[in-house]
């Protein structure tokens, strides 16, 4: 079994990014002896570890990680795709083995249709000659972008965090669930049941998260899901176990 979505930090990095300190569960370094033991117990063989700064250093700091412990199968870095020189930071960064793929951090920018933008293309097209697929932190308003963008490179596997975080607290399902179709029609968008938890309030039990779980399973098909445990951000709500 893989764990398709993790996270390490030290705060003395952070610059004072998230999280702050309220999120007192979180707040602390996270390393890779921290997560050990829950891989050990449960029998998981390997993570993929993601970006969680917007910066060139992060994912320096994970593909060294990665370097160091076999567990760690892949690294999701972050790169400004729309930077003049994207495509060569790219290309550089993806001549280390354990990258896989690049993040930008959608659901903080400011603009909800960032992604579809004629000026990815290069930055997109240095992605698909790496063979690195895209993972897209999004919220369900920007679905739609993200169906058009997915539509304009069908050969760039896009893989939605967090099932694009849809509104469990609330019980709403639209418009999210009939996006989440829309892009589960396309055969190279696949999804990550992983965030839920942080996502459900009070309705964060089995049967708060069912319709929901049930939409993209029935929408994507297991060939086309993975689990993650967004670990240690997951810690907010719940553990390793009691998600897993």
């Amino acid at each position: 079994m893989i764990d398709s979505h993790q996270h390490f930090w030290k705060l003395a990095d952070r610059g004072g990014a998230w999280p702050p300190l309220d999120l007192a569960a979180i707040y602390r370094d996270f390393e890779p002896a921290d997560i050990l033991p829950h891989l050990t117990q449960w029998g998981v063989q390997g993570t993929v570890l993601v970006q969680t700064l917007q910066t060139n250093a992060e994912t320096g700091y994970m593909l060294n990680l990665a370097d160091r412990h076999d567990f760690i199968l892949g690294v999701v870095g972050w790169v400004d795709l729309k930077a003049t020189n994207a495509s060569a930071e790219i290309k550089r960064l993806a001549t280390h083995p354990k990258l896989k793929g690049l993040r930008p951090m959608l659901q903080d920018l400011a603009d909800d249709h960032w992604i579809d933008d004629a000026s990815l293309e290069l930055a997109i097209r240095a992605m698909l000659d790496c063979n690195l697929s895209f993972d897209a932190l999004v919220k369900p308003q920007h679905l739609p972008a993200l169906l058009r963008f997915a539509q304009r490179f069908p050969n760039l596997s896009i893989v939605i965090d967090h099932a694009a975080k849809p509104l469990i607290a609330a019980q709403k399902l639209q418009p999210w669930a009939d996006d989440m179709r829309a892009l589960a029609a396309l055969p190279n968008v696949w999804c990550k049941l992983s965030g839920m938890l942080t996502e459900g309030g009070k309705f964060a039990l089995a049967a708060g998260l069912a319709p929901y779980v049930e939409i993209v399973v029935n929408a994507f098909g297991p060939a086309r899901l993975m689990w993650g445990s967004d670990w240690p951000v997951l810690n907010l709500v719940s553990d390793y176990a009691a998600w897993l």
